[in-house]
């Protein structure tokens, strides 16, 4: 390498130790700029990531219908007393079995109470029975104990696996497992042995994000024909002085597609299944895919507008730069002058002021990186969050673009500089 190469760019360098507080200020548009980039998009990559993690537990090759009660419909009235039929029937249940191709598994489940107690402590989740073949859909395993089985199944046992909020409130430390808690329907209550208690678990449970299936930490699962044995279809409610009757067969079902491929053509079947057997609109079709898809857009989307704006950060501090830049090429008119009498020739006066620039930038894109690192850390702790995730493809494209700013902006400065007459730059005062 040229030794006088070398010699311009420690000279810019000098000049930059020179003037400290003048170099830092000058710097911190880009580092706010690189801070401003890094902590908007960890910010929003962690939100997405939360997202796309809980749509994913639901299982991106299930379909997921549940019964919705029709609003302001009554089926039949007789004074104060009304009763209304609604929600899935087994019928659409073995019409997805045996009509629809490439399904893989249908589980049903079915609601039959909300409130479960043990001695003086109460809980208010839900109680729904079901199959053992329902853990496997959503991907869920037994933190202590086991799970339902064939076996409960079929012999109606009643017994119960329950979710991990249910145990806390319930038993605190104690241990749940052998224990008995009672499931309250109608003023009558029936007693269920613990089996099972689901590990913690994140499948749902965060409406403002778009995902509002389930929270299987408040839920307790028996088995699906103890449900219809014990509880049947109907449920009663109480309001305003008068009851009301409720029917329904099956409060949700779980429909497992072969392929992820399949999955949007298969939800389209059943829709028009639902449609042709159902007078009203008394169910709710969910495709966690049509989600996922849905969010990895709103990501993208999110990314290049909060890219943008934060980018606006590192053109205000290009310009903070350059216009720093120019000012120090007036204040050195004379340095220059004697440099170019002395033999230096335009290129290493331009390079030397390409070097104050681009070093500026550097170390502020540097700075900048760990500030927006531990902004978005703060903050996402503080508001509670989540967990930032930071891209290395986003600390990549951060730091270059300050790079790329510093040559951009540094240009002028450099070229205004080197075109400086020498006879006229030593009679400046």
């Amino acid at each position: 390498m040229n030794p006088f190469r070398i010699e311009v760019f420690w000279l810019g360098i000098n000049n930059l130790r020179r003037h400290k507080l003048r170099s830092l200020l000058t710097a911190l548009g880009i580092i706010f700029g690189v801070a401003a980039v890094i902590c908007m998009l960890s910010i929003s990559e962690g939100a997405s990531a939360d997202e796309m993690r809980l749509i994913h537990a639901l299982g991106t090759r299930n379909i997921i219908i549940t019964s919705v009660k029709p609003e302001q419909e009554t089926q039949a009235s007789k004074g104060n007393t009304a009763m209304l039929e609604y929600g899935i029937t087994h019928v659409d249940h073995d019409l997805i079995v045996n009509t629809i191709p490439h399904v893989e598994s249908v589980v049903s489940l079915r609601r039959v109470s909300e409130h479960v107690y043990r001695r003086d402590k109460s809980f208010y989740g839900k109680v729904a029975g079901t199959t053992p073949e329902f853990f496997k859909v959503v991907n869920v395993s037994a933190g202590r104990g086991r799970l339902l089985t064939d076996q409960d199944i079929r012999e109606k046992k009643k017994i119960c696996v329950i979710g991990d909020d249910v145990c806390r409130s319930l038993f605190g430390y104690e241990d749940p497992i052998g224990q008995t808690i009672y499931v309250q329907r109608h003023g009558d209550t029936e007693p269920y042995e613990v089996v099972g208690v689901l590990g913690r678990i994140m499948t749902a449970g965060a409406p403002a994000r778009g995902v509002e299936e389930r929270d299987l930490n408040r839920e307790v699962f028996i088995p699906l024909t103890t449900a219809e044995t014990r509880y049947g279809d109907t449920t009663m409610k109480h309001r305003s002085g008068s009851r009301e009757f409720f029917k329904m067969q099956l409060s949700g079902l779980y429909v497992t597609v072969d392929t992820i491929e399949n999955v949007l053509a298969v939800s389209g079947m059943i829709k028009r299944v639902f449609e042709h057997n159902h007078e009203k609109t008394d169910y709710d079709i969910r495709v966690p895919l049509e989600r996922l898809k849905l969010a990895e857009r709103k990501k993208r989307n999110s990314q290049l507008l909060l890219g943008f704006i934060a980018g606006i950060s590192l053109l205000v501090g290009g310009i903070g730069i350059m216009n720093i830049m120019l000012a120090t090429v007036t204040e050195r008119t004379r340095e220059i002058g004697i440099r170019r009498a002395l033999g230096a020739k335009r290129r290493d006066i331009a390079a030397q002021f390409l070097v104050e620039t681009v070093v500026l930038c550097m170390a502020g894109g540097f700075l900048g990186v760990v500030q927006g690192y531990l902004g978005a850390v703060l903050i996402n702790q503080a508001a509670r969050w989540g967990e930032a995730i930071i891209q290395p493809w986003a600390v990549v494209i951060s730091f270059g673009l300050s790079v790329l700013v510093g040559v951009f902006f540094g240009m002028y400065p450099a070229i205004s500089a080197s075109k400086l007459d020498p006879i006229e730059a030593l009679r400046h005062e």
